[in-house]
């Protein structure tokens, strides 16, 4: 792989780089890293400082919205503490994008709005490249590597990711219903 940096993309009209950056993290991630015990009293405003210090102290105080998180498989294994997910969410992360999921963070994260891409060919993507997420949630396009496959995924979860999540999805639907 080349660890030289992308060329420079020419910056949008609002000053602002095109795409998402890219946080790179390895496999096994689990939900202890992401929403640790020691601060689950706290509530998420509590718990989102610390998600990932202890692989990536930087983290937390240096991501910003829209950034994308890409690990290696196993994604979220561990309890089923839905803070891990939704840490991610209050951090403003856009999405997750891994080869696999533990199975209960899956769900969590979706309830949450919190998108994940599966994609085999995941850790092709490097530390700060800029992705474009497909709207239809198929893909990817990288700097680097071009469109990258990913599972589909189903329109009832991307239409839980745009409500903002399982209960805001709910709100709207009665909202829409009337008195």
């Amino acid at each position: 792989m080349n660890p030289a940096a992308p060329p420079a993309k020419a910056a949008p009209p609002s000053g602002r780089q095109a795409g998402h950056r890219v946080w790179r993290f390895g496999a096994n991630i689990d939900t202890d890293v992401l929403a640790p015990g020691a601060y689950m009293k706290l509530g998420i405003e509590g718990i989102a400082p610390h998600c990932l210090e202890s692989v990536r102290p930087e983290f937390a105080g240096s991501v910003q919205r829209g950034d994308v998180i890409v690990a290696g498989p196993n994604f979220g294994i561990g309890s089923s503490r839905e803070q891990a997910a939704a840490a991610l969410v209050h951090l403003g992360v856009a999405a997750v994008i891994a080869p696999s999921y533990n199975g209960l963070y899956f769900r969590n994260a979706f309830n949450v709005g919190l998108l994940l891409l599966t994609c085999a060919q995941a850790e092709l993507l490097q530390e700060g490249e800029r992705v474009e997420l497909e709207p239809s949630g198929l893909g990817l396009r990288s700097d680097l590597i071009g469109h990258l496959p990913c599972e589909p995924v189903p329109d009832f979860l991307l239409a839980m990711v745009q409500a903002g999540g399982l209960f805001k999805q709910l709100k709207l639907r009665l909202a829409a219903r009337g008195p």
